[in-house]
């Protein structure tokens, strides 16, 4: 029996070394961290439950059956993040450069289904450089095994990617797939096809940082949700980002007891929005100061900022939050601040997390760029997100809602349950500049009638009672009382029900 548990031992020291101490200080110099110091930096201390250390690649192409590490490139198990259950698997790059054999995919497709058995978050950490090429249609075969499973766990469990480290192929599909990406700058990149292949093919030369790195996916290509500067940042992001989900949609999110006083009005908030319409504000200073603690967990922060998104808590609960953002393109949606609202909307909607929409939008942006990027399809992402959605849904308008913008942004008309304006409030198909020059057009070249027309049109149009007196608002607030009246309004919502006609599924206007 000792002789057992020594080798036991032995080989679980083998396991835990991975590719080996060289390949260890290898990654070190790189500035990253290796699989097994990330584990231990995520999860609660002693948490680490791990499964499969032993299992090995059973190839015998190419020599392969002469160099076989235990764990085959993948650290997999359950653990606990702040006392609440994850499962994860940890790509090691130090173990044939993290690249996906049969063997690493089924332990992946492992942790995949014991996440989605027990209702409860997966994390994947990618460091990794794709298909084992010595094991051919195995490996390919693998990766779509892992893809079936991140689509059937879609919307039933939280998918998280953390990219810390190279990723091409297969190993930035299956992050495509999850609910939310985030990468490492400087260390970690994601593309379909690297340098070299894209330099053979097009002829362009690239860096990996130009091709996919954190700076091109988080403000161009909104493939990632957010960048951190290394790894003990983002895995600390990390242990922050996940108490703000529920561990499933079948479950309720944790509720954080808070001192913030969910009554607390904010007086500052009564002068912030500026008496000139056309003047920028921070609709984040909003959105700060009506959460608790002003504890706000933005997505995407550097990616289409004429909308902002995230998560932050009222009263303990967690609720998504939308705002228009008057300080990029004042506001206005244009395809890309659609695509990136709807995508949170839907996983909102889908985990029973409220939304509060705060409105400061003054239309779609015009122009050819945008109609031939496909805005119309673009913009009604949002609107079909918002539609579609059956958790509460509380809009306040702080501003501006023209025209069909005013339809999209969670209005009473798309099942919005409470919906309040501030005094400031300009509800209208149009600005008084635009509306007057079409409606008075016989009298453009008169100064003094245009004004007059303009004034009555402001006077008239541009305040929030036209729509309360139709019902469409539900009450005028004052922006020093936002807080406490959301907070009012949730707790109203908490039991609310609905539902949508059965489907096999939806036709999102993709």
């Amino acid at each position: 029996m000792e002789d057992i548990l020594k080798e036991l031992e032995a080989r679980r020291e083998k396991a835990k070394l991975g590719g080996g101490q060289k390949r260890i200080e290898s990654q070190h110099s790189k500035g990253k961290l290796t699989a097994r110091e990330r584990i231990n930096l995520l999860l609660d201390e002693e948490s680490f439950e791990e499964y499969d250390m032993f299992v090995e690649h059973d190839s015998h192409e190419f020599g392969m059956e002469k160099n076989k590490i235990p764990g085959d490139g993948v650290v997999i198990g359950s653990g606990e993040i702040n006392g609440r259950t994850v499962f994860l698997y940890v790509k090691d790059f130090t173990v044939f450069g993290g690249s996906l054999s049969l063997a690493h995919s089924r332990k992946i497709n492992k942790i995949q289904d014991m996440a989605v058995k027990n209702n409860a978050p997966l994390i994947g950490v990618l460091d990794a450089g794709g298909a084992r090429i010595q094991e051919g249609i195995d490996a390919l075969g693998g990766y779509a095994e892992v893809f079936q499973r991140n689509v059937l766990a879609s919307g039933v469990i939280p998918q998280i990617s953390l990219i810390m480290g190279p990723c091409a192929g297969g190993d930035v599909y299956s992050p495509a797939l999850t609910d939310f990406i985030f990468m490492v700058r400087d260390t970690s990149y994601m593309f379909v096809t690297g340098p070299d292949v894209v330099k053979t093919v097009t002829n362009e030369e690239v860096t990996a940082d130009q091709l996919g790195g954190a700076e091109v996916h988080t403000t161009k290509s909104s493939v990632a949700d957010g960048a951190y500067d290394n790894d003990i940042e983002m895995i600390s992001e990390m242990r922050r980002f996940i108490d703000f989900l529920p561990s499933s949609n079948i479950s309720e999110v944790l509720i954080r007891e808070t001192s913030d006083d969910i009554k607390r009005s904010e007086p500052s908030l009564d002068t912030l929005i500026p008496a000139n319409s056309n003047s920028p504000y921070d609709i984040k200073e909003f959105i700060t100061k009506v959460v608790d603690e002003g504890d706000f967990f933005e997505i995407q922060e550097n990616f289409a900022q004429n909308i902002v998104v995230g998560f932050g808590r009222v009263d303990g609960h967690t609720v998504g939050l939308i705002g228009n953002q008057p300080l990029f393109l004042a506001g206005v949606l244009d395809s890309d601040a659609s695509r990136k609202g709807a995508r949170f909307v839907r996983f909102c909607d889908a985990f029973s997390i409220p939304l509060v929409t705060l409105v400061d939008v003054p239309g779609f942006l015009p122009g050819t760029d945008q109609e031939y990027g496909g805005l119309i399809k673009n913009g009604a992402k949002l609107l079909y997100a918002y539609a579609e959605a059956t958790v509460p849904k509380v809009t306040v308008i702080t501003r501006k809602a023209y025209g069909g913008a005013y339809c999209v942004m969670a209005p009473k008309h798309l099942r919005g349950d409470i919906n309040y304006a501030l005094p400031s409030a300009e509800i209208a198909v149009m600005g008084a500049k635009g509306a007057v020059e079409i409606l008075y057009r016989k009298d453009i070249e008169d100064t003094k009638k245009i004004q007059e027309h303009t004034e009555f049109y402001e006077d008239r149009l541009l305040n929030p009672f036209v729509a309360a007196e139709r019902g469409y608002i539900d009450d005028v607030i004052m922006p020093r009382n936002i807080r406490p009246r959301i907070g009012n309004a949730l707790k109203l919502l908490r039991n609310k029900k609905l539902s949508n006609p059965w489907k096999k599924h939806d036709n999102l206007p993709l």
